[in-house]
């Protein structure tokens, strides 16, 4: 039988997703087929929206309510009991597992601990075999609770962190965050500035929202746009509509200000940026040290984002500030300061890995042969 691998996520943020499709691009190149697909759109499509529309809520008001669902997974952590979480993902088992066998699907992967749960309950039951994938750089709450072959973390020096949350050493896999691998070819600044039709003698800053545009970003950009002259700066107000609206009206006669809505292709305003601001998810910050780019990290969405930022900025790849004051004063050293955007890149090739990616999927390979 032809190997075939389901690549599971969950829309809450976009990281999941593009961690998820990487890996499903990279095997797809590799001559074997992989489906990417949204978990709760396999197992309840009606409340797939719903879901991802209370996670999003759940950041506004500078992701107030999201910190204290976090902090509330942190102790329910603690306890040592089976969450909600795991009770309400144990429902599913046999809608994901009919699923998996109707389309002869010989293993799995995910980038979701939503998913992870589910798989976790199937393999109590039924011979599966899947490998999970953390997109942040902290253990979240209630990983200790899946079963995965393997757990890819984003690095070694994180391992201390999962093994004390309950996660067994060999079960790890210290391989890095999969991105895309348009992040890791080779590029040139001005060529991509080229490609945008933006002037290839000026300076542009890229600030990042996150997919939902988090943050309160009008207050960030009129203040930067009123202390940094000669500075053009690009804001990518993701999905968020209402952002964008805001952004354009406000600057519509300053031609130093870009608003972009959502695009496919962010990639390519990041390799055109001289300089980054955005805040730490997970993903995004691979992508951007994966492109060796100097960066500073912003307005964390409360939990795992604040985790992200300190494990960056500790090990000097970005500079985390949490007051547009600060935000502020490091745009315009960074912009200024050579030395400092070649410490930052130096630290970024040291710490993360361009061939992530592969190396995950050379892993997953390995694991297909092994059960198949």
């Amino acid at each position: 039988m032809k190997d075939k691998v389901l690549v599971l996520s969950c829309g809450t943020g976009g990281g999941h997703n593009s961690a998820a499709m990487a890996v499903t691009e990279e095997l797809n190149s590799r001559g074997i087929e992989a489906n990417f697909m949204e978990y709760l759109e396999i197992t309840n499509p009606k409340i797939k929206n719903n879901v991802n529309k209370l996670y999003i809520s759940s950041t506004n008001y500078n992701g107030k309510v999201f910190k204290k669902i976090y902090k509330l997974g942190e102790l329910y952590q603690k306890t040592k009991l089976k969450s909600p979480v795991y009770r309400l993902n144990w429902i599913n088992r046999n809608k994901l597992y009919k699923y998996i066998k109707e389309n002869n699907y010989s293993y799995v992967v995910t980038s979701h601990l939503f998913a992870a749960e589910c798989l976790t309950a199937i393999k109590k039951e039924h011979d599966i075999h899947f490998v999970a994938i953390a997109t942040d750089y902290v253990s979240i709450p209630f990983w200790e609770e899946t079963n995965p072959d393997y757990l890819v973390i984003p690095n070694k020096d994180l391992e201390e962190d999962f093994i004390s949350k309950g996660i067994k050493q060999e079960k790890l896999l210290p391989l890095g965050i999969p991105v895309s691998n348009v992040y890791s070819e080779e590029y040139n600044i001005e060529d991509s500035k080229k490609e945008l039709d933006l002037k290839k003698q000026e300076k542009y800053v890229l600030i990042l929202t996150g997919s939902m545009g988090f943050g309160n970003v009008l207050k960030e950009v009129e203040i930067l746009v009123e202390k940094i002259k000669d500075v053009n700066f690009i804001v990518s107000c993701g999905k968020n509509k209402k952002l964008l609206e805001k952004i354009q009206e406000k600057f519509n006669s300053n031609s130093k200000v870009i608003a972009l809505p959502f695009t496919r292709n962010i990639n390519l305003y990041m390799k055109a940026a001289d300089i980054i601001l955005s805040k730490p998810g997970g993903l995004t910050s691979t992508e951007i040290a994966t492109l060796r780019k100097p960066f500073i990290h912003t307005m964390p969405i409360p939990g795992c984002e604040n985790y992200n930022a300190n494990f960056f900025s500790s090990k000097k790849m970005s500079i985390k500030c949490d007051l547009i004051e600060e935000i502020v004063e490091n745009t315009k050293k960074l912009l200024e300061d050579k030395k400092l955007q070649e410490e930052l890149i130096k630290n970024q090739e040291k710490y993360i890995d361009k061939n992530a990616c592969k190396k995950i999927v050379d892993k997953i390979i390995e694991e297909i042969r092994k059960y198949n």
